[in-house]
């Protein structure tokens, strides 16, 4: 089979990677793909906006799966757009990659089906919003209703803080028309766990757990990044609670998407806190999480395009999705200066020296013949291990060959989880 993979991240990079072991790949092509992703599958110079050249790539190179991986084309209908034109395709459509595209939307569908999730309260004024806002009390987050490249919420510790973000949001637009709404909700307390699901329809077959990374600096000090690191299992948080996840969120949204009319098929992302009161809902994504895929898929014995054509062809249901025992732990080597300016175009060295992970390229690109960095996350330094302890002694052993100007990196990643 013709495979073409739409992204260019360390997600897509660990999507290839996936799919190329499969015996029924002949050919993988990546749109726009990266540095590291043309070590696997063939580059194409088409960018994930651009759903005309896209469709007619496929047709004319008899494409025969296209799988999706970044957020923005989902929300503005790039699987419809494909589906009308006969071409396969992995991914929710519009009407379903809404529960990631529309932070209101998705919070009122939880309300509608009590579904847990966090006291909230959405406004399309901001003068109504900061006339709410002084009544609260920090911390408080403020998330911007649309996509905004995973930067979108502001955990406040203060009210001035909260002030500021919601100003930010809704009278600077920093981050665009995803700032015309906003909800602001209670803070909640407890662990952060990532569930990502293969669903189609009401068939909800869970990956294993993950924990990301979200602040820059080590302890979660600093502003939030799009992840700083990821690890899987959770030998620190029992089964019994991740088992109450799938059944009090995932699969009741699932169901609810269904009774909406808007049937979800693709990956469906729940971020979790697991509070005092059992686990709630922090926010639905509808697309593989980056960097959770770098960890998941390292572990998933099963055949990922066996998965991703049951789910579209409706029988996902009758699939038996194996996963490894190991754990994994993934590392996010970043640019100085991310998640704000950073340089680009810095050269990569080391690369060739890594001998125990698998390197997931984020942001790089190949100039003169050599990897260069060219985002604010680098690369993804994953590794394997029996357990937490030797994975990530392994990739910080790894991530430490690798060499560019002003790498950063957490050094805390996966700690609470050495039990």
């Amino acid at each position: 089979m013709r495979i073409l993979v739409v992204g260019g991240g360390g997600r897509e990079h660990a999507i290839c990677w996936a799919l190329k072991k499969s015996p029924k790949v002949q050919e993988l092509f990546c749109a726009p793909g990266n540095g590291g992703i043309a070590g696997v599958a063939e580059c194409v110079p088409i960018q994930v906006n651009q759903f005309e050249e896209i469709a007619q790539f496929a047709i004319d190179r008899s494409i025969d799966l296209v799988v999706i991986g970044p957020d923005d084309p989902l929300y503005e209908g790039i699987v419809d757009h494909l589906e009308a034109k006969q071409i396969p395709v992995f991914g929710p459509r519009k009407n379903a990659a809404i529960i990631e595209g529309s932070k209101v939307f998705t919070k009122q569908l939880l309300k509608k089906y009590n579904i847990p999730t966090a006291a909230y309260e959405s406004f399309d004024n901001y003068e109504d919003a900061a006339a709410y806002l002084r009544k609260q009390k920090a911390p408080i987050v403020i998330k911007a209703d649309g996509l905004a490249a995973g930067k979108g919420v502001v955990v406040a510790q203060t009210l001035e803080e909260a002030e500021k973000a919601l100003h930010d949001i809704m009278v600077a637009k920093v981050f665009g028309e995803s700032g015309n709404q906003v909800v602001i909700e209670e803070f909640l307390t407890g662990q952060e766990m990532s569930i990502l699901s293969f669903v189609d329809g009401e068939t909800v077959r869970p990956m294993v757990p993950a924990q990301d990374h979200k602040p820059v600096f080590d302890n979660d000090k600093g502003p939030n990044t799009g992840g700083m690191g990821t690890y899987t299992p959770l030998p620190h948080i029992p089964q019994s609670i991740i088992d109450e996840a799938i059944e009090t969120i995932i699969k009741p949204t699932a169901k609810a998407m269904v009774a909406e009319g808007r049937p979800f098929c693709g990956v469906l992302f729940a971020g979790l806190m697991l509070t005092p009161n059992g686990p709630k809902t922090i926010e639905f994504n509808a697309r593989f999480g980056d960097p959770e895929t770098q960890v998941v898929l390292p572990r998933l014995k099963t055949d990922l395009l066996d998965i991703f054509l049951a789910a579209i062809n409706g029988c996902l249901d009758r699939m038996n999705i194996e996963w490894s025992d190991e754990a994994a732990v993934c590392v996010i080597l970043a640019s100085e200066g991310y998640p704000g300016s950073y340089s680009k175009g810095l050269p990569i060295e080391g690369l060739d020296e890594v001998q125990d992970a698998l390197v997931f390229h984020a942001g790089t690109a190949v100039k003169d013949g050599s990897i260069v960095t060219s985002g604010g996350r680098v690369l993804g330094v994953t590794a394997l291990g029996r357990d937490i302890a030797e994975a990530r002694a392994k990739a910080y052993a790894e991530a430490d060959r690798i060499r560019f100007q002003g790498k950063h990196y957490r050094t805390d990643i996966a700690k609470k989880a050495l039990v």
